[in-house]
């Protein structure tokens, strides 16, 4: 499954981490440990250049944090070697694994029989979504491999700082707390968006609490994928005299179906940031889940 020019796209691949020189550089953050299972990403939605870039970038962060941890990027509809399949790439994890094994063993080498997971798989999901979740898991066993299967990402604060950084590079907030200056275009009452029903509904109401204090603006959550949703809320926070909203999807971006968030953000007459998409954060909460799992030291700033 792989080429002269490198491995397969999506299947394992284990990168050093250059040392900082120079007599301030900071501390080597701790290394994965020898025969540590491959971290999983499962990337929903279509498989894309798009999806595949973002998903490249969200593990390229994760190995910044975890030197010589491997990573695998499965698609939940992919099955070719250009985006295989999350099924696929789990077992791909198995049976490399088993195949370290043997062939040590064969060298005449001592070497533990493997156990444990052979893989740790998380899902690129800011929120609970429980179809997508239920495709996961039943990719996880066709797999027929040893893997374990982590939560989503949030809610978690850094989520929120994610979607306020998205908003302020719209210019629909301001991009420092801390400071008083105002925006011309900034938004007096957010919808959060999100898909997945009424459970991301809920998980994304805890992150718009967070984001609601740094922006000082009411937030509330409401479902792309069910209808009135969107136009339910953005009545409400009219209502309670908010005069310029704004939609900030509280979404990575693969998971979301195309031309959803710009459908609704023209329903209710409002303009629309970016999903979270590859912003750092959501590389060291992909990496925190799989630590916690491991029980590793967890990147700096994502513990819950």
């Amino acid at each position: 499954m792989s080429s002269s020019t490198g491995p397969a796209p999506g299947l394992p691949v284990r990168m050093p981490r250059p040392r900082q020189s120079g007599r301030h550089r900071r501390p080597e953050p701790v290394a994965a440990p020898e025969g540590a299972p491959v971290l999983v990403l499962a990337v929903p939605g279509a498989p894309s250049a798009s999806a595949r870039s973002l998903a490249e970038e969200v593990v390229s962060i994760a190995r910044s944090e975890l030197p010589g941890v491997e990573v695998g990027i499965g698609y939940l509809d992919g099955d070719d070697a250009e985006y295989p399949s999350l099924a696929t790439v789990v077992a791909h994890a198995a049976a490399q694994r088993s195949d370290r094994f043997e062939l040590a063993r064969a060298a005449g080498r001592e070497a533990a029989e493997p156990e444990g997971p052979a893989a740790v798989v998380v899902p690129l999901l800011a929120g609970p979504d429980e179809a997508l979740m239920g495709r996961v898991r039943q990719a996880v066993a066709d797999s027929g491999a040893p893997a374990e299967l982590t939560d989503v990402l949030g809610p978690h604060p850094l989520l929120a700082e994610a979607v306020h950084v998205r908003l302020s590079e719209a210019g629909l907030a301001r991009a420092d707390r801390a400071r008083l200056f105002t925006v011309a275009t900034a938004a007096d009452g957010i919808v959060l968006a999100t898909v997945g029903g009424r459970e991301a509904v809920q998980a994304a109401g805890i992150t718009g609490m967070l984001l609601a204090a740094r922006l000082a603006v009411p937030v509330i959550a409401a479902a792309l994928d069910e209808e009135g949703s969107v136009a339910a809320v953005a009545e409400e926070l009219r209502g309670a005299g908010s005069v310029q909203l704004a939609l900030a999807p509280y979404l990575v971006g693969p998971e979301l179906p195309e031309g959803l968030l710009e459908t609704a953000a023209k329903e209710v007459g409002c303009a629309a940031a970016e999903p979270l998409g590859a912003y750092p954060a959501v590389g060291k909460l992909v990496l925190s889940q799989y630590a916690s799992r491991l029980g590793l030291a967890q990147p700096q700033g994502t513990q819950r």
